[in-house]
């Protein structure tokens, strides 16, 4: 946030960008206990059996929940992972993608923890029990029972309707920029923030000082608290001249540049 021309951003867990999520195949799964426990203890003589959510269409999440039925929802895909066989659970109203991306996951399982030996089984939501794979699956969390409604969680936050907003950074204070989003407005010796609901970008002009580029840093943070929004809101740091696509994308005028101005030139015209 100090200083250096390299976009960055802030990736809290479980809530990781599709870009970032892209560079670990085929996911991340976040082990408890910390670094010494590791994700299964080697000394350990009992398997332990262990549930899984999955989301995403193009970046898979997966994330540890309670062992439990209650954990299970019609919403989303489910991967149950005991000591001979790894279910797959397919929510009736999950996607094509997620029931996907899941199998990918499973075959990781399979192979990391498995030693590339187990069964697998893929268990549809409403299926009847009698079914073989499917009654196994309901044995295991200790009979079947209807499935309760999905709790809306801050997973399930949708701020993508938010409308775009743009404030200046003075002296630590934020000033709303009511007017059409343009490049124009982005001045190089401020930091502006853009709002965009589930995101926030930080602008950083090419000759602002160190004192602005902190307080613009603090100011992100208190708007995060004043406005409510979940701790786990992602915060992306933009330098003047190195802005992406999709920061571009957010503004109702952006000039095109050619191929030379791509490489950091852009936006150098305006320093005295």
């Amino acid at each position: 946030m100090l200083g250096g021309r390299a976009v960055q951003h802030r990736e809290p867990q479980g809530y990781e960008s599709d870009k970032f999520l892209s560079y670990f195949k085929p996911c991340i799964i976040p082990m408890e206990g910390g670094f010494a426990s590791g994700f299964r203890k080697p000394e350990e003589d009992k398997f332990e059996t262990r549930l899984y959510i999955c989301k995403g269409k193009r970046a898979i999440r997966v994330k540890e929940v309670p062992f439990a039925r209650s954990s299970l929802n019609h919403d989303d895909v489910f991967i149950l992972d005991t000591e001979k066989k790894i279910y797959q659970f397919n929510g009736a109203n999950s996607n094509i993608q997620e029931r996907a991306k899941a199998l990918e996951v499973i075959q990781h399982l399979k192979d990391k923890y498995h030693e590339g030996v187990c069964d697998v089984a893929i268990v549809d939501d409403g299926k009847l029990q009698a079914e073989s794979d499917s009654g196994e699956f309901w044995v295991v969390f200790g009979g079947f029972a209807p499935i309760g409604k999905k709790a809306l969680s801050d997973d399930d936050v949708i701020l993508e309707t938010t409308p775009t907003k743009l404030y200046s950074v003075n002296n630590g204070k934020l000033t709303l920029e009511d007017t059409v989003l343009t490049k124009s407005i982005l001045e190089n010796t401020k930091c502006f923030l853009l709002d965009c609901g589930s995101e926030l970008y930080v602008w950083v002009g090419r000759v602002t000082q160190v004192d602005d580029r902190k307080a613009a840093s603090v100011a992100v943070e208190e708007f995060i608290v004043k406005q409510n929004r979940p701790k786990t809101t992602r915060v992306t740091q933009v330098i003047q001249g190195y802005e992406d696509h999709t920061f571009k994308s957010k503004f109702d005028s952006w000039p095109v540049t050619n191929a030379a101005g791509a490489s950091g030139e852009d936006g150098r015209g305006k320093v005295a």
